[in-house]
């Protein structure tokens, strides 16, 4: 598991059903993300990883 900041919660927790996704950077670029759920709140998290290739 994974270590995401929570903006709801204001603090950083483990990430639950995290997955490996790909979001759109700048100048058409592709940034890898891990994407996951808040296991207190519910919300949404993201955690942005290195540069895809």
């Amino acid at each position: 598991m994974s270590e995401a900041y929570c903006v709801k919660c204001k603090a950083k927790r483990e990430m639950e059903n995290e997955e490996e996704v790909v979001m759109k950077g700048k100048g058409g670029t592709k940034r890898r993300a891990l994407s996951g759920k808040c296991p207190e709140c519910g919300t949404k998290m993201f955690r942005i990883l290195g540069k895809a290739n």
